[in-house]
Parts: C-alpha cells; sequence; structure tokens
C-alpha cells in the first residue's frame, strides 16, 4: 500500500518522500493548489489535493494508505494572526488524526519539534522534559506542544502513533529557506554582526529524513524519539559555520535585554514591512534557555544516523551556493 507524506513539499517532507522512494514505496502526497512544489517535481509520486484542516479531503487522500508521514505544520516564529498556528498545527492535528483512525491506518509518524520538550540549561534532556516555554511568548512552540498533546489523545483510541520531535534541522532544499538555514547564510555571508549565547542541537535533515521510516518500522506507538545530534554553544556553532564557509564568525554578544529589546524593534518593523523579523523577542528567550538534548533514545531504538554536524554543515552549505542563495 501507499505512504502518505503531508507537507512533502517542505524542507523536512521532501526529503522523507525521496527517502521513501529509495526503499521503493509507492508514495502519495498532500499539497495545496498553492503550494510551492519545487521541491517534489520530477519525483514519481501521486498527488492528493487538499489541507490538512479539511478532515474530508484528509480522509480521500489517505484511500489506499497504510502508513501516514505528518509533517504538516505552520512553521514560523512570527506571524501578523495569532491565532493561525492554532489553526493549523492544533486543529489541523485533530481533523487529520480523527481522518486516520476512521481510515484505519496502521501507522503515524507524526512530526513534533523539540520545542514541546522545552529548554532546560547546560543539562541534556531526554523525552521526558516537559514543556517551559508558556512565558516565552512564541506561539509556534505553544501550537505545537498543544498540537501534540490531541496527536496524543488518538492512541488509546487505537491509532499507532508514533512521535518524532526533531531539533535544529539544517541541510539540502531549503528553499524557503527555513530559520536554520537563514542562520547558516547570515554567518556564511556575514550578515549575522552578533549573537547571545545560548545552546542548541543540531542534525542533518537527511538523517531526520531516515529517521521517520525507522520510526514507521520500528517506533513503538504512544513514544516520543528526539531526532538530535550534537550539542553546541551557538557561538562555538557559528564559528563553526564561518570556519566552513571561510569568513569571520561573528563577534559581538549581545547582552540578553539588549536583545529582547531588538526582537521587539525587528517585530513591530516586520508588521510595518510584512517580512519576517530578523528574530523575534520570542526565539531570544528560547534560545536563552539552552535547547540541550539527550538524543539516545533514537539512536539505540530506532538506529537514527549521525552525520557529523560539520558535514552536515559543508552540505547545506555547499547546497545554498549552488542554488545562488550565497553568492561567491
Amino acid at each position: 500500500m501507499k505512504k502518505l507524506v503531508t507537507g512533502a513539499t517542505g524542507f523536512m517532507g521532501s526529503s522523507i518522500v525521496r527517502e521513501l522512494l529509495k526503499e521503493g514505496e509507492e508514495v502519495k502526497v498532500l499539497v495545496r493548489e498553492t503550494s510551492d512544489t519545487r521541491n517534489i517535481d520530477g519525483l514519481d509520486v501521486e498527488r492528493a489535493y487538499g489541507d490538512i484542516r479539511d478532515g474530508d479531503s484528509m480522509k480521500r487522500a489517505l484511500k489506499g494508505c497504510d502508513t501516514l508521514y505528518y509533517t504538516a505544520a505552520f512553521f514560523s516564529h512570527w506571524v501578523p494572526d495569532k491565532k493561525l498556528p492554532y489553526e493549523v498545527n492544533v486543529e489541523g492535528t485533530k481533523r487529520s488524526m480523527k481522518a486516520a483512525l476512521e481510515a484505519g491506518v496502521q501507522k503515524v509518524v507524526y512530526t513534533s519539534t523539540n520545542n514541546t520538550m522545552g529548554a532546560h540549561g547546560p543539562v541534556p534532556v531526554d523525552e521526558s522534559a516537559e514543556f517551559n516555554h508558556w512565558k516565552t511568548g512564541d506561539h509556534y512552540s505553544m501550537s505545537k506542544y498543544l498540537a501534540e498533546v490531541e496527536a496524543r489523545k488518538f492512541v488509546p483510541m487505537g491509532l499507532p502513533i508514533v512521535i518524532v520531535n526533531p531539533t535544529l534541522v539544517i541541510g539540502v532544499r531549503d528553499i524557503k529557506p527555513t530559520p536554520s538555514g537563514q542562520m547558516i547564510i547570515d554567518v556564511a555571508t556575514g550578515q549575522m554582526p552578533g549573537y547571545i549565547e545560548g545552546g542548541t542541537n543540531v542534525i542533518d535533515v537527511e538523517d531526520v529524513a531516515r529517521g521517520h521510516i525507522l520510526a514507521a518500522k520500528k517506533g513503538r506507538a504512544g513514544e516520543r524519539y528526539l531526532f538530535g545530534n550534537e550539542n553546541l554553544t551557538v557561538s562555538n556553532y557559528f564559528k563553526l559555520i564561518a570556519e566552513i564557509a571561510g569568513v569571520k564568525p561573528p563577534r559581538i554578544k549581545i547582552p540578553y535585554h539588549t536583545a529582547v529589546a531588538l526582537g521587539y524593534v525587528f517585530e513591530l518593523g516586520a508588521f510595518i514591512t510584512k517580512k519576517p523579523p530578523v528574530v523575534t523577542a520570542s526565539e531570544i528567550r528560547i534560545g536563552k534557555l539552552q535547547e540541550w538534548y539527550d538524543c539516545s533514545k533514537a539512536v539505540k531504538e530506532l538506529g537514527l544516523p549521525q552525520t557529523p554536524v560539520r558535514k552536515a554543515i559543508e552540505k547545506a552549505l555547499n547546497w545554498f551556493i549552488e542554488n545562488g542563495y550565497i553568492q561567491r
């Protein structure tokens, strides 16, 4: 039977589609009429048109499918309409999981985020960590946490859901680019003059894609699996990007309260320009909390690949250069 991938046109979803095709699977993708399909153009997939918020279109798309890879989400830390992340992430989850339950899907791999486990300082935490981003004001994180709560409700109803929680994902075909990809571009082009110290965990997108396939095969229903690799301080991560790109790293360490104030200034500018801000106040608050994780569960139980972060950065940089995002 076929595998349905939602969010297939995106950075992570398109890598999952390619991984499935490598496995010889028949793949169906759910796309919106307005979707940018560059990431899947030319691939041997069946297209179904609809929206995760539309339960009927999900039911139609799931016909003939035994597995659902649910990667579609609203992914932005800034949006003029604060209701939108909740409409897409929370309501979309409820309607899509209901459709999957009614369709008798044999496995759902539900893509969440490390944000649903919060950030807890310099000691790496595992899947048991509790969400602590309520005070950050980050609607993406809050909506994803609430969406994951809704997804878990379907497990006792009989829907075999495996939840995967990727950390900071970088790599090829980041066409938007995502915030993690833009970060690499900004450091590599000298457009990031300063930074605030914090902690992050980085993983290659193709490792994440492979992890999804492994989660469908080996993952236990109702369990969460952190998909990450190496924990790095922000300054060391930027130094590594700069070293590989052959440029100087950002040198100005911006005081936390100054950075939060700048975040609000950038957000104000974004309301005027209608373009996403360089960084939001909520992102700065989260970064300060230090997002370090113990991802050994996914490595041990699933066999999650661990491409060295240096190599992952090199792959991402080369792709951005080859596709004109970075001029050389």
